[in-house]
């Protein structure tokens, strides 16, 4: 069980790596449409959830 996750974690590291400007402009594009289903109403929550997931890709690229 824990190869499989060690090997999970390698997987989502090369994909991170390989296409983690896709993966942020991805999440960019998923907090837009929350965003705009919600009214505007949670933004700044919504900013903050997608910076954190942004600066967390670029993390495990660099892995």
């Amino acid at each position: 069980m824990f190869d499989a996750l060690k090997n999970l974690k390698d997987k989502a590291e090369d994909l991170a790596e390989a296409h983690g400007d896709k993966i942020s402009d991805g999440l960019e594009k998923v907090g837009d449409l929350i965003d705009d289903k919600t009214g505007g109403k949670h933004s700044d929550k919504i900013d903050t959830a997608v910076d954190k997931a942004q600066d967390y890709v670029e993390k495990l690229g660099k892995k």
